[in-house]
């Protein structure tokens, strides 16, 4: 019997590391390597990235998905120029005002309800060009999934490419569950990335059972001009880098990243079909990925969390976030419904 707490549902991170990596880690562990990426695992798992993103990408891996997103964003930007992104937004929300420290830009977010961008929300930002008292907008931001667990569609993807390149602005994705959403739409990675017009991509797959490690991809070479000197200024060059890139080649070679997201989606519909069924609860967003949002009545919220750890999302109107992992088994999801409908009734 495990010595360590049952699985919660507050967040992927939460969950353990699956072990078809820490096995890559282990095998790659044999010998000496060349340090800071001039490995021959590093130089596999650039070549696989490409195989799924396009020729052209170029790949840097860094630790954290934090780091993705500010080293990314910051060789887009000048300290004059503002970031366009939803309101939920991880870099708004849950990064400490690192993307504002380090790229010294203003952070211009949309208040959205399902976290997605849309044209006609950017728009108000999209003004002043060329006048030297304003922020210059510079990048659009999107998260996919988002925050609220929602997909965007290649076609709103798209939309949201051409209004930001039509007016001379980049198009970041913040894609920490990136597989998430591949297997929720039932595309390659390519179809709602560069080929739907985005420029940078934070690629994680820590939330999807790797131990450490994310990577920066950039679509056009001319991006990534001098990128490598950012990341070694910003504290992301790592010496043992084999063990993060190890980790994408199984990752990417033998379809970790869909076998673990499907599951997690899988297990969030489960959970959706058992609590959409209790009266007293109300499921507040599409559940399109590993993610749901549900308002519960707030006399609950403490006896359920006091058996499983998850996060209140908003306060004032008593709605909780419900993640599930690549771990998470149906057993699980049983007892947390079984909890919850004993604790209501």
């Amino acid at each position: 019997m495990s010595n360590f707490p049952q699985r919660g549902f507050a967040s992927d991170n939460n969950s353990g590391v699956h072990s078809a990596f820490l096995e890559a880690i282990a095998d790659a562990n044999e010998g000496h390597a060349m340090a800071y990426g001039d490995d021959p695992f590093t130089l596999n798992a650039t070549r696989l990235i490409r195989e799924h993103f396009g020729d052209t990408a170029e790949v840097y891996f860094v630790l954290t998905g934090t780091a993705a997103n500010v080293l990314g964003l910051c060789a887009l930007t000048n300290s004059f120029h503002g970031i366009i992104c939803a309101e939920t937004a991880h870099i708004n929300t849950d990064e400490c005002g690192a993307p504002e420290k380090f790229t010294q830009c203003k952070l211009l977010s949309v208040n959205t309800p399902d976290g997605k961008l849309m044209p006609d929300e950017i728009k108000k930002h999209l003004h002043d060009f060329g006048f030297e008292h304003h922020v210059q907008p510079r990048v659009i931001s999107i998260s996919q999934p988002t925050e609220m667990g929602t997909v965007y569609t290649v076609d709103e993807i798209k939309a949201l490419s051409d209004l930001a390149h039509k007016n001379n602005l980049f198009l970041h994705m913040d894609g920490a569950r990136l597989a998430n959403a591949a297997v929720s739409l039932n595309l390659p990675f390519r179809a709602f990335t560069v080929d739907a017009g985005v420029d940078v991509l934070s690629f994680g797959g820590t939330k999807n059972g790797m131990l450490f490690g994310e990577s920066v991809i950039f679509f056009h070479p001319e991006l990534a001009v001098d990128f490598k000197y950012r990341r070694k200024q910003g504290m992301q060059l790592v010496s043992k880098m084999r063990f993060i890139a190890v980790q994408f080649i199984v990752y990417l070679e033998k379809g970790i990243w869909q076998i673990n997201a499907a599951h997690a989606n899988k297990m969030a519909m489960l959970l959706y079909s058992k609590a959409k069924k209790i009266p007293e609860i109300q499921i507040t967003q599409k559940v399109e990925s590993n993610a749901l949002f549900a308002i519960i009545p707030r006399s609950v919220i403490q006896p359920l969390q006091e058996k499983y750890f998850f996060y209140v999302w908003n306060e004032s109107r008593n709605e909780v976030r419900w993640m599930t992992s690549y771990d998470t088994t149906e057993e699980d999801i049983d007892l947390f419904s079984e909890s919850l409908k004993s604790i209501i009734c």
